[in-house]
């Protein structure tokens, strides 16, 4: 893949309009956009029918976890849509994250399409050590995303949702072709935000990743087409 296929531009806003002139500068720019929690509550799928219709790749951020029965209906039900890649939370367990892999491959087979890519959650990169242990693991950060990447990895999922500095880290015990899709990844120079752990574009790609997310470093920009061509340069620097 080139620079640009491994870039997802975050579309964090609430209305068509907002979403039309994203998609519209940056649809040449990037590889794929992310419709999260926030678009998608506010505009269900007609907002991946738009997308779609405009010929760009989507990644259904939804991060599903409930028992395994509803998450493989739902699973069915986001395949059909004809979305590229989606997701569930790994700590849904094993089977719940298994019957999703086979509920999506049996719907695309069944509609003559291409399975999406099936990702999963490991731990998110707005949690810490001290975050990760409250919550009553006894492992840090590190050694959940490790754990539980390779739980994803055995219910034969595609790859995992994990922060950069655990990309390495996951190639290495799950192999090359197991997809890292990770966020908390921001520009030289560009602002924290809530995530605690990040890195840069280009050492995020040094470090394993397979695709890097970009939200608000490109949205929030005075020129977004100029903010995703500065990340795709340092990504191309990697």
């Amino acid at each position: 893949m080139t620079a640009k296929e491994r870039l997802i531009a975050v579309l964090d806003v609430d209305t068509k309009e907002e979403v039309k002139i994203l998609v519209d500068a940056l649809k040449n720019e990037v590889g794929m956009f992310k419709i999260g929690l926030q678009l998608y509550t506010s505009m269900g799928n007609e907002i991946i029918r738009y997308i779609k219709d405009r010929e760009c790749k989507i990644f259904l951020d939804l991060k599903l976890h409930d028992i395994p029965n509803t998450v493989a209906k739902s699973a069915r039900v986001l395949t059909g849509l004809g979305i590229d890649m989606f997701n569930v939370h790994s700590q849904g367990g094993y089977e719940m994250m298994k019957k999703a892999k086979e509920a999506s491959v049996a719907e695309a087979s069944a509609l003559g399409i291409d399975a999406p890519k099936l990702i999963a959650v490991t731990i998110l990169t707005s949690l810490g050590d001290e975050e990760v242990q409250a919550i009553g693991y006894q492992k840090t950060a590190k050694e959940m995303v490790a754990h539980l990447g390779k739980l994803t990895e055995r219910a034969g999922l595609d790859g995992v949702v994990c922060s950069p500095l655990e990309a390495g880290l996951i190639r290495d015990k799950c192999g090359e072709n197991f997809l890292r899709v990770t966020p908390g990844v921001r520009p030289l120079g560009g602002a924290v935000g809530d995530q605690k752990r990040i890195t840069t574009p280009k050492a995020a790609l040094e470090g394993g990743s397979s695709y890097i997310v970009v939200g608000r470093p490109i949205t929030e920009a005075e020129d977004v087409v100029k903010a995703a061509r500065s990340i795709v340069k340092e990504m191309e620097e990697a």
